[in-house]
């Protein structure tokens, strides 16, 4: 799914819930964890798990449950509650294993069953060290594996790193999206604090593209319309990728295997590039479409 844009909404406060299905976001993320103070997770599991039963079944949103933490008291409980026909993901945080991505994957096999449910996908959060320096691991750990997404606070706050430091912010990303490439996911980007900042939240959004990434989270409704503007090709972008492909088919008839593309040579990496652009273009007319 098309994932520019992933709004986070904390599961305990059910106001915001429709207001969020409203919003332009691609992409609804509840969170029953680090958003929900431990005396209300179990109102607002409740809660959440009602208002995903009455979604409609096209709501044209992509549905993710941030669940706590896998081997946790409360996990079984949480995922029990929000497998179902309308959640497309289930996000793991503080995974640094891919042992708890696996037993995630066979209790998921079983709720589906019960639930009527079939298909959910697995956002596994890079937010401690031992969770980056295995990220290939976890994102190739099953297939119902999805994507990765960076947690920038819990992995920098504690160790003493400057959450704006752009030296670490691209090591972060790039060493993720390698991780992902290597599992043939996506990536996804943590969240920009300041609401206040769009300036700061537009730049973090064009870097994040230039390192590959597909998507970034989104803590408030102001942040939505940048992301999916960053995140989307412009029609530059696509109308090149549209002539490499055009370049491929005539040189594949003529045998040819590399080739020049508006002054430049290419060849079957830049075709895949082309492909996933044109691809990410049609997507996103489809989601306007449905919209």
């Amino acid at each position: 799914m098309l994932m520019r844009s992933k709004l986070f909404v904390p599961g305990s406060r059910p106001e915001l819930f429709a207001k969020g299905m409203n919003s332009e976001a691609d992409a609804i993320s509840f969170d029953l964890e680090d958003a929900v103070a431990p005396d209300r997770k179990e109102a607002a599991r409740a809660a959440l798990a009602a208002f995903l039963r009455e979604l409609p079944a096209d709501c044209g949103k992509a549905m993710v449950v941030r669940v706590n933490p896998v081997g946790g008291p409360l996990f079984a409980a949480d995922m029990a509650a929000v497998v179902g026909p309308r959640l497309d993901y289930v996000n793991l945080p503080m995974v640094d294993d891919p042992g708890q991505v696996v037993a995630t994957a066979e209790l998921l096999d079983r709720l589906e069953k019960d639930a009527g449910a079939k298909g959910i996908g697995i956002l596994v959060n890079i937010e401690t060290p031992k969770s980056l320096r295995r990220a290939a691991e976890l994102a190739a750990a099953h297939p119902r594996v999805a994507g990765l997404q960076v947690g920038y606070g819990d992995l920098f706050e504690p160790n003493g790193i400057a959450r704006a430091d752009q030296a670490a912010l691209a090591y972060v990303r790039v060493a993720v999206r390698m991780a992902a490439a290597e599992a043939g996911v996506d990536a996804f980007d943590g969240a920009f604090a300041g609401v206040k900042n769009p300036d700061g939240f537009r730049a973090e959004c064009e870097a994040a593209r230039r390192h590959g990434f597909a998507g970034k989270s989104c803590i408030h409704p102001s942040q939505i319309a940048i992301a999916n503007a960053t995140f989307a090709p412009s029609e530059a972008e696509v109308a090149r990728a549209r002539r490499i492909l055009a370049a491929e088919a005539e040189a594949k008839a003529k045998g040819v295997g590399a080739y020049m593309v508006d002054g430049q040579m290419v060849d079957e990496a830049f075709v895949k590039g082309a492909r996933a652009i044109v691809a990410l273009a049609e997507e996103r007319g489809a989601a306007s479409a449905r919209g």
